[in-house]
């Protein structure tokens, strides 16, 4: 059975959310339309809402409803402490998990040659300017732990480490409470490569 030009559209278009294939759209779309239909008409409303609304914070670049968002215009934030993110979700994250009380700068994905995303497209000028722009000690790079990612914190690494602004990577590794046995080889042996003294 093929479905109406309307109901193959309101699939396709929830099969463009992350982690929702075809099925799962397929069966979302029906749901909403057989038995929630004002909950669909509130998500509707809700969707134009946040796209109409929702810009991008013009100093860390993170998802903001006003030009500099909350964690940028807290005056009691560490101005010589800048964490290096890969998405406003990284940087929810980061401030769910507490103990972080300096500024925030966030890229637009990772270096990746073959999707056409170079040092442009994520933001790396952007990310420059703002460094002469404070004086900032210490970069944090929290960009994930991938191929793609760890390629992108040593560029800018590479591009900090002149300018005498102290670099720093986050731990990767053994997860707290985590036991040694079930662990992957890969994490395990990140975590022995990036130990760190004690006392």
């Amino acid at each position: 059975m093929s479905f109406s030009p309307l109901i193959r559209q309101l699939i396709d278009a929830l099969r463009g959310l992350p982690g929702v294939g075809p099925k799962t759209a397929q069966r979302m779309a029906l749901h909403l339309l057989e038995r929630d239909r004002e909950v669909a008409r509130h998500l509707a409303r809700a969707l134009e809402a946040a796209m109409d609304g929702v810009g991008y914070c013009s100093r860390c670049r993170t998802l903001s409803e006003t030009e500099i968002c909350n964690l940028c215009a807290d005056p009691r934030r560490d101005d010589s402490l800048l964490c290096i993110l890969q998405s406003p979700a990284d940087v929810w994250a980061v401030e769910q998990a507490g103990g972080f009380h300096g500024r925030y700068f966030v890229l637009k994905g990772n270096l990746s040659p073959i999707d056409g995303l170079g040092p442009e497209e994520i933001g790396i000028p952007a990310l420059l300017a703002c460094l002469e722009d404070r004086d900032v000690a210490e970069v944090i790079l929290a960009t994930n732990p991938t191929v793609e990612g760890e390629a992108t914190a040593h560029y800018i690494a590479n591009l900090l480490k002149p300018r005498g602004i102290k670099v720093s990577r986050i731990a990767h590794g053994v997860p707290l409470g985590g036991e040694l046995e079930y662990i992957d080889g890969g994490t395990l042996a990140h975590a022995l490569a990036g130990r760190t003294p004690i006392g």
